[in-house]
């Protein structure tokens, strides 16, 4: 009898560790100067986790806990939260984080560690760079700033641009730099090539200096909240023309803090909510039901980077970095942001949507394709 309950004791204790939850991952700045890109990657990532665990798991009924740590925008902050899921945590996988600056703190921890690791929207083409378990969900910057120099130029007929960055942010380098090559291989001139401090919040000498040069169009790479300022500044100032940035302009905090300064705005993104694939309007419905608010991009690419990651997880059904990481390297899916297949650095192989500002909404204009 005693050796009877011994051995169903231990079938119990294996059949509870063989169905113990799978621990991953997840990074934003919940708080900080990009406070609401991390809140909504954040919303996408829970979303994601608890529709596979509503569907009864990854693999073997193995549910999914999401231990997600705010890194406040912070490279020293990122590296430190990094390092705590795995190390104190125990994580299988990391899906973060939204700043490229941050990410590229994070990504050699991950790499060192052998935890794969996927960013919804760091786009610095270094990323993954760092190796083999660096993935990303998003486009790259050089894709973004060459999508965005080919609208001003090609759809706005743009002849002289001018762009101002954050000198401290690799995001915002990387896609001014991009933008500069390509506009310039069009044929165009760019006539002003400003760089301010981060932390910045008076522009006028740099925009002063940019309007001397009698620019076309401004390329804005920024985050929104630079970006509404800068435009009600250069507004201010007597420019009238378009002005032209990346991903980081998405949130609704954009047209709150530019008003009327960020209409004539147009900038590349990852998706629209008025895209009407059935995936897109599906997730739509479902965020606003949940979060009482429009899903932005990096609520969609939060989504989409956990969902990938599971989804990989489930082929491999392994909780082993190296399984993991050969199982994402296998993917081919459609997600909210489009159908996802990454190439031999680990980037996506996806299209690109442009956006305006136009009545203080954003409005779907065009779909470049890579």
């Amino acid at each position: 009898m005693k050796k009877a309950l011994c051995v169903l004791a231990l079938l119990t204790f294996a059949m509870t560790a063989f169905a113990q939850d799978i621990k991953i991952g997840g990074i934003g700045p919940v708080t900080g100067e990009a406070a609401t890109f991390g809140i909504s990657t954040k919303n996408g990532m829970t979303m994601a986790v608890e529709e596979w665990n509503a569907k009864g798991g990854v693999f073997n009924n193995r549910k999914v806990k999401l231990i997600f740590e705010d890194d406040k925008g912070d490279p020293a902050e990122g590296a430190t939260v990094y390092t705590k899921l795995i190390q104190q945590d125990g994580v299988v996988a990391i899906v973060g984080t939204v700043m490229s600056k941050v990410t590229l703190a994070g990504a050699p921890i991950c790499q060192a560690a052998g935890i794969p690791m996927i960013s919804p929207t760091s786009t610095n083409e270094k990323v993954t760079l760092v190796g083999d378990y660096i993935f990303r969900a998003c486009f790259i910057d050089p894709f973004q700033g060459t999508v965005g120099a080919n609208f001003a130029y090609q759809d706005l007929k743009a002849r002289n641009a001018a762009a101002i960055f954050d000198l401290g942010n690799d995001y915002t380098k990387g896609l001014a730099e991009n933008f500069k090559k390509q506009f310039e291989k069009l044929g165009g001139k760019v006539v002003a090539f400003e760089g301010h401090p981060s932390g910045a919040t008076d522009f006028k000498a740099q925009l002063t200096k940019i309007l001397q040069a009698k620019p076309d169009v401004i390329y804005i790479p920024d985050y929104y909240n630079d970006v509404g300022l800068i435009a009600k500044q250069v507004r201010e100032l007597g420019f009238k023309g378009p002005l032209v940035g990346g991903d980081g302009w998405d949130s609704p905090e954009l047209v709150k803090i530019g008003g009327t300064a960020v209409e004539n705005g147009f900038f590349t993104n990852h998706y629209s909510s008025e895209d009407k694939r059935p995936i897109v309007q599906d997730f739509v419905k479902k965020y606003k039901a949940k979060f009482g608010a429009e899903p932005d991009a990096l609520a969609a690419l939060g989504y989409d980077a956990m969902y990938i990651m599971l989804d990989a997880i489930a082929r491999a059904k392994s909780t082993k970095g190296t399984d993991i990481r050969d199982a994402l390297k296998k993917t081919d899916i459609n997600v909210v942001s489009g159908r996802i297949k990454f190439d031999e650095n680990r980037n996506p192989i996806k299209s690109a949507v442009i956006i305006e500002i136009k009545g203080g909404k954003q409005v779907y204009r065009t779909t470049v394709n890579p």
